[in-house]
């Protein structure tokens, strides 16, 4: 099937009821990156229709492939995302020669702390609480409105963000990329390169959390304080390089959890982390 063939409404509500499918197949490894692929695969099928054409068949696996990269992000602003990247791929599809594919996956990873920041504090710190605040009251009174309330406050934000995300990433995506033309996308690649390594070190120094109870009684002095001194979550950089190392080196994902699981007990039963 034709990608010109599609429309744009069909597309919006592909991106919309895909994207709160995106933590179906979440996973430890790569957490929602099945499910951005389920929520881009149409795009990518219209593209390269022809799986007996050897040429496009390798380019439909290529872009699978690249879509199986690390994502995470609130499923309902995930819908920009799959949106923006969809009409990347469209934009590479007809120019290959000018786009450099890199900069889907890189803008993809500079938007997942910027969505997930907006999109969790909205939904799970706001939303969610007035829905369910106003829902348990009145079900405390007996009244059947309260889970009905509950459940339209949670839904009808959630289906207008997503749906208008999905319009805005897409729309707005196919009018920019249209006007990047080799050095510009090359700058692209560098900025979103840079918010994404800061999008990396942010989750490091948040989400790891590995401090050294070890302290020396005779000086009076913590280890854990002269290493933040020096660096803050130094521990926490030198186990997540040490991963990156690894992974790198293309050992397998069992190996990799194997160590943190045998590393993270020894160490704990040594005294050595906590």
């Amino acid at each position: 099937m034709s990608n010109a063939k599609v429309s744009d409404n069909k597309k919006f509500w592909q991106f919309l009821w895909r994207s709160w499918a995106i933590q179906a197949s979440w996973n430890y490894e790569r957490q929602m990156n099945m499910g951005f692929l389920y929520g881009i695969a149409p795009t990518l099928d219209r593209l390269y229709p022809n799986e007996k054409d050897p040429e496009q068949l390798a380019r439909k696996k290529e872009a699978y492939e690249r879509h199986m990269a690390f994502y995470n992000c609130t499923p309902q602003t995930s819908a920009f995302a799959l949106g923006l990247a969809a009409s990347m791929e469209e934009q590479y599809a007809a120019d290959r020669e000018n786009f450099n594919p890199d900069t889907i996956n890189a803008v993809k990873t500079s938007l997942m702390g910027p969505l997930s920041g907006i999109g969790d504090s909205f939904f799970q710190g706001t939303i969610r609480i007035i829905a369910f605040g106003l829902g348990i009251q009145l079900a405390q009174q007996g009244s059947i409105l309260g889970p009905i309330l509950a459940m339209l406050i949670s839904f009808v934000p959630s289906f207008v963000v997503t749906w208008l995300c999905a319009k805005i990433g897409y729309t707005t995506g196919s009018k920019y990329l249209t006007n990047l033309q080799g050095g510009m996308m090359d700058k692209m690649m560098y900025v979103c390169g840079i918010v994404g390594l800061m999008v990396i070190g942010a989750m490091v120094a948040s989400m790891v959390g590995l401090t050294t109870p070890i302290a020396f009684e005779s000086t009076g002095l913590v280890l854990q304080d002269i290493i933040d001194t020096i660096l803050p979550c130094a521990i926490d950089l030198a186990v997540v390089m040490g991963m990156y190392t690894l992974i790198k080196k293309k050992v397998s994902t069992g190996w990799l959890l194997l160590t943190c699981i045998v590393g993270g007990i020894v160490a704990n039963a040594l005294g050595i982390l906590i």
